[in-house]
């Protein structure tokens, strides 16, 4: 580090012209964009029968979206609101990227009377693109745009739809948290340091590795999966960790210029210093969010990927481009000085008084506060789990609207289905005798499941139908059945596969619907075929058992890598253990209020959410964000600890100066951190909403009760235990660097 802090001073203009041609690559690359694709998980139950279902059929699905048309003076089977809607589907029926548009005017009769309402004043349309997900998003705008509802009103809903509006929101979301949260870092900023010049430095830094960061998530988006999502998580993390980044190594050079040393040597301090904490900060956040490589399949993985891309941009300009202004600017580091830049009492010695009086009553303080963070986590012990749906969009969305009108007049459309697809081996036709009758029995067990409204299918056409003649109607040809029987064969008989749909009454996240997916799954086989089940139902609870299955070892990998690196920085062995417990401990209260608030809907009305189960995604993204995140403080703090240790053997010492050091400093970056996060709470997507609020909280209970109340308690039980290594390993891994 001192190496690079000279080589930096030397090149102080280089660095400054390479950064900022950084910055204009960077930002071309964004006006370019990404191929940024949709929040799924690859490879479970659920996937494979949608996939099956968007390659052969034109059923509602990933490709699909739906318009809902409605009029206050017109009802839907009069000529001019037939007309109107006949004149707003007429050009996609003519567009090549449009697979299918299913109306009432082209339909059966008997099929049509679903898609318009009982009050006679809506009526629907279901479009199908062509192509996979990713090309039917691309085009999804312009095809959209070509729908002129006329004299009627127009809600689009529907998965196309609903996935269009999440990216809308979600950049919104990202805007308004930017320009909210860098405000609120200068403002910490400036009562850090005093002067205006100090304090940007490390908002132009912020905003240098943001900037960096999504681009190079746009350049990563063009070779792998990359949901819309992760460009908001990683500037989240990364406006956060970089103007922290910042904060550190400019605090430690005013420090040093303090203490009389030249413009130039205090530079090279810095970095020697404060440089290393930057350094080792990056490489904790890094092993947290590496963790979320194990989720490979779904989002997640290429999440991690992105939020390490901008930690690394972080890391790069704190060491780099922050130095070449400081060595360019000298003595204008003071400039801009504060109204009350003299008004701040010195600290007088108030850390470590503070950390002399929890030492002097350990259990005293120890306990009431482990039972608090205990009692906070609490809740986390009633978590429940389902995949984000259109209600995490807020009511003002056009997908939200739709849907809502869809619960209203079409309460069928809006249901709980459950596609049962039976997978056959290649072949025509896919229905012989035999597996219309296994079918036919199968619909019967399906439909005898508690909490079952109706199942539709081929083989399913009404009690007049007995079991052997709809095994003849569903192997008739086409041109011999009747328009409503052909329409559904076609709608639902594709290559290789036939799909039941089973309409249930619960929620599709609810304990009823769930068991409706587990009692159809234990039946694995129809004829010669196989039963896959897919929907929103079996979506939940397949990503649930993904994440569940492939968390304990993302968990110990990162936890164990964190141990590794703790104990060759400060060759213990305790004191890595119990910096991983402390991080647990402020995980889980953060974990707790997660559910308590956005679960359970305690603060709803005044965040202005809809509550409901939480993204199985969300906690795993959490705990890999957070536990680098906290690990920065730890390290800051007990290095400075370890530091007095060797000087002095004094382990009280030790805990009281190195609280007094470092106390002020990460007050200062967790207030930063918590505002970043804290901008990121008013988001009107509720995912995003939920992880600002519990990084925040995460990040403040972690500065605050646990590493200036708990750690000092703990160090003080453990005594000299805090720096107990075997001698041989400290021999060999040699002399600890100074911090």
């Amino acid at each position: 580090m001192e190496s690079l802090g000279r080589k930096v001073l030397a090149h102080r203009t280089l660095v400054i012209a390479l950064s900022t041609l950084v910055l204009l690559v960077s930002a071309l690359l964004i006006a370019r964009g990404g191929a940024l694709t949709s929040i799924d998980t690859i490879g479970t139950e659920a996937w494979e029968g949608r996939t099956l279902i968007d390659r052969e059929l034109h059923l509602p699905g990933e490709t699909s979206f739906i318009v809902v048309f409605s009029s206050a003076r017109l009802d839907t089977d009069t000529p001019a609101f037939g007309e109107a809607m006949r004149a707003a589907l007429a050009p996609l029926r003519r567009d090549p990227r449009v697979a299918s548009v299913m109306a009432p005017e082209t339909l059966p009769e008997a099929v049509a009377d679903r898609l318009r309402s009982e009050d006679a004043h809506h009526a629907l349309a279901v479009v199908t693109m062509r192509g996979s997900y990713r090309e039917a998003a691309r085009e999804f705008a312009s095809v959209r745009a070509m729908l002129a509802p006329g004299p009627l009103q127009m809600r689009l809903t529907g998965h196309l739809a609903f996935r269009a509006d999440l990216d809308k929101t979600l950049e919104h979301d990202l805007l308004l948290a930017e320009a909210l949260s860098l405000p609120l870092a200068l403002l910490v900023l400036l009562w850090v340091f005093r002067t205006a010049v100090a304090a940007l430095l490390p908002v132009f830094v912020g905003g240098l590795a943001v900037a960096a960061g999504i681009a190079g998530v746009m350049v990563l988006s063009h070779y792998v999966d990359v949901a819309a999502y992760a460009i908001n998580v990683a500037s989240l993390i990364g406006l956060g960790v970089a103007i922290d980044y910042s904060l550190f190594i400019v605090s430690r050079y005013r420090d040093e210029l303090r203490r009389g040393r030249s413009y130039d040597d205090a530079l090279v301090t810095a970095m020697n210093t404060a440089g290393r904490a930057v350094a080792f900060s990056g490489l904790a956040v890094g092993i947290g969010l590496s963790g979320l490589i194990f989720l490979r399949g779904s989002f997640l993985a290429p999440m991690g990927l992105a939020g390490a891309i901008v930690v690394l941009f972080a890391v790069l300009f704190a060491l780099t481009f922050l130095p070449a202004l400081l060595a360019v600017l000298g003595p204008r580091i003071h400039a801009g000085a504060m109204p009350f830049a003299r008004s701040r009492p010195e600290d007088g010695g108030r850390w470590a008084r503070l950390a002399h009086a929890v030492m002097r009553r350990p259990v005293a303080v120890l306990v009431p506060v482990l039972v608090l963070l205990l009692a906070l986590a609490g809740p986390f012990l009633r978590l429940r789990l389902a995949v984000a749906d259109v209600s995490i969009l807020p009511t003002t969305a056009e997908a939200r609207q739709g849907y809502d009108l869809l619960r209203r007049h079409f309460p069928d459309h809006a249901a709980t289905r459950i596609f049962v697809v039976n997978h056959f081996a290649s072949g025509a036709p896919v229905l012989n005798e035999a597996r219309a009758l296994a079918m036919y029995d199968q619909t019967r067990q399906i439909a005898a499941i508690g909490g079952v409204r109706t199942v539709e299918s081929v083989v399913n056409l009404g009690d007049f139908f007995d079991r052997a003649s709809t095994a003849v109607v569903a192997t008739t040809p086409t041109e011999q059945l009747s328009p409503e029987v052909a329409f559904l064969r076609d709608a639902t008989v594709g290559r290789s596969i036939a799909v039941v749909q089973v309409l249930v009454d619960a929620a599709p996240a609810s304990d009823e619907a769930r068991a409706v997916v587990n009692q159809i799954r234990a039946h694995r086989t129809v004829a010669d075929g196989r039963v896959i089940v897919t929907g929103q139902t079996a979506d939940d609870l397949d990503v649930t058992r993904f994440i569940e299955a492939r968390a304990p070892a993302a968990i110990g990998w990162v936890v164990a890598m964190t141990l590794l690196v703790l104990f060759v920085l400060l060759r213990s062995v305790l004191l890595p253990i119990k910096a991983v417990l402390m991080n647990f401990l402020s995980i889980g209260a953060s974990f707790g209020a997660l559910v308590f608030i956005f679960q359970e809907g305690h603060g709803a009305s005044l965040l202005r959410f809809t509550p409901g189960p939480i993204d199985p995604t969300l906690p795993v993204l959490l705990f890999c964000s957070v536990f680098g995140l906290s690990m920065d403080y730890e390290v800051l703090m007990l290095t400075r600890m370890h530091e007095v240790f060797e000087q002095t053997g004094d382990n009280t010492r030790a805990v009281a100066e190195g609280l007094e050091e470092t106390g002020r400093l990460i007050t200062s970056a967790a207030a930063i951190m918590v505002s970043v996060f804290a901008a990121f709470a008013l988001a009107t997507v509720v995912a995003m909403k939920a992880m600002g609020v519990a990084l925040a909280l995460a990040v403040a209970l972690d500065a605050t009760l646990v590493r200036v109340l708990v750690v000092p308690s703990t160090m003080r039980l453990l005594g000299a235990l805090n720096w107990w290594a075997p001698a041989a390993i400290k021999r060999w891994l040699g002399p600890a660097s100074r911090h």
